[in-house]
């Protein structure tokens, strides 16, 4: 990084973080520069003013998330936020799987599991094609020029998790403001607070039912796992749905929205897939590597000294193992600015993180994809953009990065 002419290096200001995507298929610029000078530098976030690391390089991130030194734990003082959590709710809030370590990860994690297996997720899949199915009749139907977030890419994975949660969907309109509340950087810490207590209230009267009245969903399935071996309170299972209902959700519509803006914009490689759908799954891997959508959930603290080549950072100190720099280091993916549906190497990709917190959801996400891209190819072959790339507003402003509307056509 470029440093201040009127300060020595060790005290110029460290950039700001997060930076900005200039292209919207691109990481932003300075992680090139990251890698290639200051693999593991420093940053000042722009949510609280905190330092924190930048862990550029592929072999560094994936090294760093499964390294036994770090922290997942958001509580603890040096965890590097890029949310506005009050620090009254921060310490009162219980750990998501996400932000659990081991050996209370370990155990919710094996709880969960049977969930979302290979097996599992294929018997949901005629489930997800029906559901895909439903959203394009009504496409169709609409006819004209519609937003693909709200008719496709949003309801979609809404109306999976929902399913799977057993949540009722009607309730869906309330759920998705909220988290959309708790994934913007630039809320408020009193509306970032207000949402997260709204949103665990509704959760903790769902499964407070679900405790008295079980059905046949995840929830449910958990409760009954959880009274034969406790592992578990009441509001751990709050916390859980509330990450499952959110995770599950954001994450999904906006690589639906994202990918099939790729393939508008590269038609090419659209009417490869069309003509060829076993190029599919590769597809997907490329444009998953392509926007790594989420530098959040990689989010770490030392709990000791670590040394990466040579850097070493401190006991205490943030980290944040930035996937999407990874997944654009030019000595694992060549050429990684350009989106290529035949990339062979693009499996390697951290979109969905590394090591013991890599997410368990990540066969469900593929499915989600593999459907709604491979219906949409085939069911509206003519689907094109109806406005100009220029006039489409991204996400910057939020912890997973998307799309706000996309107007398509056919």
């Amino acid at each position: 990084m470029t440093q201040s002419p009127d300060l020595p290096a060790e005290m110029a200001p460290h950039p700001p973080f997060p930076m900005r995507r200039t292209c919207p298929f691109s990481p932003p610029r300075e992680y090139a520069e990251l890698r290639r000078e200051q693999p593991v530098s420093r940053a000042t976030l722009t949510v609280n003013g905190r330092p924190t690391w930048l862990v550029t390089r592929h072999e560094h991130v994936r090294r760093l998330l499964s390294d036994a030194r770090v922290s997942s734990n958001p509580k603890l003082p040096g965890y590097p936020h890029q949310l506005p959590i009050p620090e009254q709710t921060l310490q009162q809030l219980r750990p998501m799987l996400l932000s659990m370590d081991p050996p209370d990860h370990t155990a919710q994690r094996r709880m969960l599991i049977p969930e979302f297996t290979a097996r599992r997720v294929r018997e949901m899949r005629p489930r997800v094609q029906e559901i895909v199915d439903e959203r394009i009749d009504a496409m169709l139907t609409a006819g004209g020029s519609v937003d693909l977030v709200t008719a496709l890419a949003l309801p979609v994975p809404s109306l999976v998790i929902c399913e799977l949660l057993g949540v009722p969907y009607e309730d869906h309109p309330r759920f998705e403001r909220w988290s959309a509340h708790l994934m913007n950087h630039g809320l408020g810490p009193e509306e970032y607070g207000a949402s997260m207590a709204a949103l665990d209230t509704y959760l903790d009267t769902l499964v407070t039912m679900k405790e008295e009245r079980p059905g046949n969903d995840l929830l449910s399935r958990f409760i009954e796992r959880n009274r034969e071996e406790r592992i578990a309170d009441h509001m751990d299972i709050v916390t859980m749905a509330r990450l499952m209902l959110v995770g599950g959700q954001e994450t999904t519509a906006g690589m639906i929205s994202l990918g099939v803006l790729a393939l508008l914009e590269h038609p090419e490689q659209m009417e490869a897939l069309r003509s060829d759908p076993s190029l599919l799954p590769g597809a997907i891997e490329e444009l998953l590597r392509t926007f790594s959508i989420s530098d959040s959930g990689t989010a770490r603290v030392a709990l000791e000294d670590i040394d990466l080549d040579g850097t070493v950072i401190r006991a205490g100190e943030g980290i944040l193992a930035l996937n999407n720099a990874a997944d654009h280091d030019e000595t694992v993916f060549p050429d990684p600015d350009t989106f290529d549906i035949r990339r062979t190497e693009a499996r390697e990709h951290l979109a969905f993180g590394y090591g013991i917190h890599q997410c368990i959801g990540a066969n469900l996400a593929r499915v989600e994809l593999e459907v709604v891209y491979g219906t949409l190819l085939r069911r509206i072959p003519g689907l094109k953009p109806a406005v100009a790339m220029d006039q489409l507003r991204f996400r910057d402003d939020a912890v997973v990065y998307g799309v706000h509307a996309l107007p398509v056509t056919w």
